[in-house]
């Protein structure tokens, strides 16, 4: 390309150089080399000599590891992407692997020492609650660092545990609620795969992702109204408990 040619459009969405893209995948520089010589990354956008990958190569990164994680090969994967690609927009195919691998979650991580921690939780923060966190999945440790998965979460847990409620019994309750939340979404996956995405034809693609795109909050609402609904339930069930013992003490 000469000097004079013009530069490809730039993304709407952030770039990153080779280093950031590794941080924001997780994915360590060498296999994202070894990915592109496999061809299982596309090129990035150039400028001048600098290389920049785009959010759609983070989406092709999340597919390859949920690829990965299911058991197929690196040659497979290179195969059925090559396959999937084969007579299609690139842009249509990326678009889909984005709808499909985006993150459902968008919560906000929060990164403290272990001293600030003990801070929030008075006396709780023991050896074993921070194990017991971790096998949960709601902390992350670095050294004296520690790393928990959702800001609101967290306060949410501060909130309860001010309140009176012991650290131990809040993560043992997580620890139900992650389990019945497990068995939810994936009843919701099989709908949307049999309903949904089974339907689906190489030639509408793009409408899949479309598709997907809306079904995303409907899903999130279902489960928030579903829950405080069933709070409602408990919450005057626990009262009628409550004043029927308080008429009950007073008789």
């Amino acid at each position: 390309m000469s000097d004079d040619a013009p530069e490809p459009d730039a993304p709407d969405g952030p770039e990153y150089r080779l280093d950031e893209l590794s941080a924001a995948a997780g994915v360590p520089v060498r296999t994202l080399r070894y990915y592109q010589e496999r061809k299982l990354l596309p090129p990035p956008r150039r400028v001048g000599r600098i290389g920049l990958y785009s959010e759609d190569h983070v989406a092709r990164l999340r597919m390859i590891a949920s690829l990965l994680d299911r058991g197929h090969t690196l040659e497979g994967i290179r195969e059925l992407l090559s396959a999937w690609e084969q007579g299609r927009d690139i842009a249509t195919v990326l678009g889909v692997e984005k709808a499909v691998t985006t993150p459902w979650s968008n919560e906000t991580p929060v990164t403290m020492t272990l001293a600030e921690l003990a801070e929030l939780f008075p006396g709780e923060v023991e050896p074993r609650a921070i194990e017991r966190a971790v096998e949960l999945g709601h902390l992350r440790v670095d050294g004296d660092r520690v790393t928990h998965w959702s800001r609101r979460q967290l306060d949410a847990t501060v909130t309860l545990v001010r309140a009176g409620v012991p650290l131990a019994a809040v993560l043992e309750v997580s620890d139900d609620l992650q389990r019945v939340m497990d068995d939810l979404a994936a009843r919701f996956v099989r709908l949307i795969t049999e309903h949904v995405v089974g339907k689906y034809t190489g030639t509408d693609l793009a409408s899949l992702d479309e598709t997907l795109a809306r079904l995303r909050p409907g899903a999130q609402v279902s489960v928030e109204a579903g829950f405080a609904r069933s709070m409602d339930r408990q919450v005057r069930a626990a009262i009628d408990e409550v004043l029927a013992d308080y008429a009950e003490a007073r008789e």
